[in-house]
């Protein structure tokens, strides 16, 4: 199974994919792919909800849980939700662990800031690996007023670039960097000896991590740093039509799809 000391010294790029579920999870490992993150995009993705910020710990905890069980061979990143870290020192260790310690979860992804940064440094101190995020950061879309690109002014752009230092320094293992300037990534990965994961932050990250949902082409939208892989949709409406259609003309169930056992007829 890959270790986060794994990431930090590989040389191949790194894949990752959201997963909420077993089956999913499986079928992702199945393809090679190094990192599962049970995201917080669970929320928009299958939870039918507008953003991220519903999502419950409870909630992430549990699917953690089924993406562990299903897996041996990829990194498995559980994403900590709105308001479960930086509350207090000690609900964010305990949220944080509980992740590790019951749901089997290798690491936490924590969306960064000023305030995650002697956080991070405690968590590693206990013994909990913390993936850095920072661009776009979903939970807080009420402040930045909308999901937009990032670090697109020198002084955004020296915040982000000061704050994945400061988190390097705390112990972080890696970086998110979402939706912002590519060559502001680019500036990143190159300044930092951890590696970088982009979404929407162009090609010279270490990584790339996509939404499965946008991969498979699950959803009616994806974001246009995205691409859809496959189209999911149209196989599932394909198969949930042929089989009303087999229902209702009498066709399913068939002979071969019953049993019949003669002890029973004398019931009725």
């Amino acid at each position: 199974m890959p270790t986060v000391a794994d990431l930090r010294t590989s040389e191949e790029p790194i894949t990752m994919l959201t997963a909420y579920d077993a089956p999913t999870a499986e079928l992702i490992e199945a393809a090679g792919i190094d990192v599962v993150l049970v995201g917080d995009s669970m929320g928009n993705a299958v939870l039918g909800h507008e953003t991220t910020l519903p999502v419950t710990t409870e909630e992430v905890a549990s699917r953690t849980a089924a993406v562990s069980r299903a897996t041996d061979d990829v990194l498995v990143v559980a994403d900590m939700p709105f308001l479960s870290v930086g509350v207090s020192e000690e609900s964010s260790i305990e949220n944080a662990g509980r992740m590790v310690k019951e749901a089997g979860a290798d690491a936490v992804k924590l969306e960064s800031g000023p305030h995650t940064v002697e956080l991070t440094e405690r968590l590693v101190e206990l013994g909990i690996p913390v993936m850095a995020h920072l661009g776009l950061t979903p939970q807080r879309v009420n402040q930045l007023g909308g999901y937009g690109r990032q670090g697109t002014t020198k002084d955004a752009a020296r915040e982000i670039l000061d704050l994945a230092r400061a988190h390097e320094e705390a112990g972080a293992f890696s970086l998110v960097l979402e939706h912002v300037p590519a060559n502001l990534a680019a500036g990143i990965t190159e300044e930092l000896s951890i590696p970088t994961i982009g979404i929407g932050a162009g090609p010279d990250c270490d990584g790339q991590v996509l939404v499965i949902t946008d991969v498979i082409g699950l959803g009616k939208w994806s974001p246009p740093f995205s691409t859809q892989f496959g189209d999911v949709r149209s196989e599932i409406e394909s198969a949930v039509g042929a089989y009303k259609e087999a229902v209702e003309s009498g066709e399913f169930p068939a002979e071969e799809h019953s049993e019949t056992v003669e002890e029973v007829d004398d019931v009725y």
